[in-house]
């Protein structure tokens, strides 16, 4: 089963049996989040990426920096432990970590959950590269990805769902990433990016390993 197969299962598995009024919540908010524009403000090719200092799901603060000052870093956003698509997109991405490493380049995670989450996806998924934790989805908001969930979507995750990103955040915002990826040249430049609004629909690498191949 390729990737977009496995997507495609779980989207069946979860909306197969779904009500219509948890779908229409659901979809709306994915449709509305597509409307506001919010993907005009996402860096692009050509800018300059915001520098960062984070823990990782160890307590550990990884600077991008000296990083970057050595290999390009790719970072991918990741909304949380209870995303089944942001989990299967993580064990898919941990395949292409040897290339990524031997291409030049370092692979980081980067989620508004805090480190004892972080560190039970990596156990869960036997991830092969750190997720850091992003607090209050700073640097989320810094590269444009920043949303608030709407109040009835709050609801039906807490109420329905028994999904709490108070608990899973350490705060009371109800935020997330949209989901992206992007490549940061050793000047700090970025050399690809691609953001979704709708949450399920997660691309191959393939495009992703193209660049990095023809960055080296």
């Amino acid at each position: 089963m390729d990737f977009q197969e496995k997507l495609e299962k779980i989207k069946n598995r979860i909306e197969g049996n779904m009500p219509p009024s948890y779908l229409k919540i659901m979809h709306q908010a994915t449709h509305d989040l597509e409307a506001s524009g919010i993907q005009d403000q996402v860096l692009k090719v050509g800018q300059k990426a915001p520098d960062f200092a984070l823990i990782n799901q160890n307590g550990d603060t990884i600077s991008s920096e000296p990083l970057r000052s050595d290999k390009m870093l790719v970072l991918t956003f990741y909304r949380g432990v209870w995303c089944p698509y942001c989990n299967a997109d993580l064990a898919n991405l941990k395949k292409y970590v040897p290339e990524i490493e031997e291409l030049g380049a370092t692979l980081l995670g980067i989620s508004p959950e805090q480190p004892q989450f972080l560190k039970k996806i990596i156990a869960m998924q036997k991830l092969n590269f750190d997720i850091l934790h992003d607090d209050r989805n700073s640097l989320a908001a810094q590269f444009g990805l920043k949303f608030y969930y709407p109040n009835d979507l709050k609801d039906l995750y807490k109420d329905k769902f028994n999904i709490n990103l108070e608990v899973q955040q350490g705060n009371d915002e109800w935020a997330l990433p949209m989901p992206a990826r992007f490549i940061i040249d050793q000047q700090g430049i970025i050399r690809y990016a691609e953001s979704k609004p709708d949450y399920r629909n997660r691309p191959n690498p393939d495009e992703l390993m193209e660049v990095l191949k023809g960055l080296k």
